[in-house]
């Protein structure tokens, strides 16, 4: 006898098939490390590209300020400079984690500087160091200067000579003479105003070798022209690195998976507390003090702050959008989270997201007239909530980021701390 279903019984039976069908699908598969590691390496490398193409804008601007020295190409110089802060500045989330650009980030990107050592100071800036013996040692003036008890040649101001023997000389990690805090002084000298409005002023005619001011003025364009070229050929060096076969990618596609994850934790966290809400950030707030601002010649520090939140929230979601308008994506960290704890991935993503906009809200004082330096000031009500609340942001996301490290059961991770953050008390001894 041949049985058949109808109405209610027909959709019953279909519903159960359905069912059936449902739980006989495989599992969605978890998201594979090494994917996440392929992604992270292809950002790294667009990235460090992008902050290449915008340092050889920068060393044609002061190719072009040395050529004929005026106030237009100057501004030129100093706006590729800002330009070139926004994908660098991106990229500082691989510090901490890869020690491949933990030992090459310091050419690029070292501060704070003692720049008298660079060049002519202001009577303010003192003319001594009990720390360092080279705090004035002007070698734009001077074409012999000594190095721990011993003269050294400073008459040819050549790239070998600014980063093999200028570059944090005598041991002192203060006498920075390349990267582009270097760059920045001797494209803006000093910022003179303290909290009040105003960046660095220095006059185009510093380069002016026929109606020269500061003295040396081609010693200043051969130091400038070595310290710009160096820019781009230590991020050419480092775009290397990332490329196919490139030594900082094979160390993570390469390695263990998880080892790779974990560095990608440690550069968030480590840069979101330690460096970021701590030195860059509380430090100053605690001091009021606007040495201890990030791009503290050029007034530029709202952006690199900015763009240093914007590059911890893509190294977690994996997106980046390179100069061309073009994206670079693909598997992440959120992936991995999402799949063993969607709340905690909820969580994490909203906390980036509040990150960048109290970021935004510092660049928002800065574009209306305040500074970032103004905005540390003593006094300043508003401008400290609204720096503190950037710094709470970081602080409170890093709070997860360590939550994610347990949750994908890593090793546990020691972020970079910070005295101003950790122990405040001690900043004021």
């Amino acid at each position: 006898m041949t049985v058949r279903y109808g109405g209610k019984l027909a959709a019953v039976a279909a519903t159960l098939a359905l069912t059936t069908a449902i739980f006989a699908l495989p599992a969605k598969a978890e998201t594979d490390p090494k994917a996440v590691l392929k992604t992270y390496s292809d950002i790294a490398l667009a990235k460090y590209e992008d902050s290449l193409t915008t340092a050889k804008t920068l060393d044609t601007a002061v190719e072009a300020l040395i050529a004929k020295p005026s106030q237009e190409t100057l501004n030129a110089a100093r706006d590729a400079w800002k330009a070139a802060r926004v994908p660098y500045q991106q990229t500082e989330v691989y510090r901490f984690g890869n020690p491949i650009v933990d030992a090459w980030e310091g050419r690029v990107n070292s501060w704070p500087l003692d720049e008298g050592l660079i060049d002519y100071v202001a009577a303010s800036y003192g003319t001594q160091s009990d720390t360092n013996a080279l705090y004035t040692a002007n070698v734009i003036a001077n074409k012999s200067i000594e190095i721990n008890g011993k003269k050294v040649d400073a008459s040819k101001l050549s790239p070998e000579f600014l980063s093999s023997t200028l570059q944090e000389a005598g041991g002192i990690e203060a006498n920075v003479a390349t990267g582009y805090h270097a760059v920045e002084f001797l494209l803006w000298g000093q910022d003179l105003n303290g909290t009040g409005p105003g960046a660095g002023n220095r006059p185009f005619t510093d380069y002016d070798i026929k109606n020269c001011t500061g003295g040396n003025c081609d010693r200043r364009a051969e130091y400038l022209k070595s310290a710009s070229g160096l820019i781009v050929s230590d991020l050419e060096e480092m775009v290397g690195n990332w490329k196919e076969g490139g030594a900082a990618r094979k160390t993570l596609v390469e390695g263990d998976p998880k080892a790779g994850v974990s560095a990608i934790l440690t550069g968030m966290g480590s840069l979101s507390y330690g460096e970021m809400a701590g030195q860059r950030m509380k430090l100053g707030l605690l001091l009021h003090d606007p040495e201890e601002e990030h791009d503290c010649f050029s007034d530029n520090t709202h952006n690199s702050h900015l763009y240093d939140a914007i590059g911890i929230r893509d190294a977690y979601r994996a997106q980046y959008k390179r100069l061309d308008g073009s994206t670079v994506s693909g598997p992440s960290v959120s992936d991995m989270v999402k799949a063993a704890d969607p709340a905690l991935d909820k969580e994490l993503a909203g906390k980036l997201d509040t990150s960048v906009a109290k970021m935004e809200a510092i660049k928002a004082r800065a574009e209306a007239g305040e500074a970032y330096d103004q905005q540390i000031g003593e006094g300043n009500t508003e401008g400290n909530a609204t720096v503190q609340a950037a710094i709470d942001a970081l602080v409170d996301q890093t709070k997860s980021i360590e939550r994610v490290v347990a949750t994908l059961k890593l090793d546990a991770i020691a972020f970079e701390g910070s005295a101003s953050l950790d122990s405040p008390d001690k900043v004021f001894k």
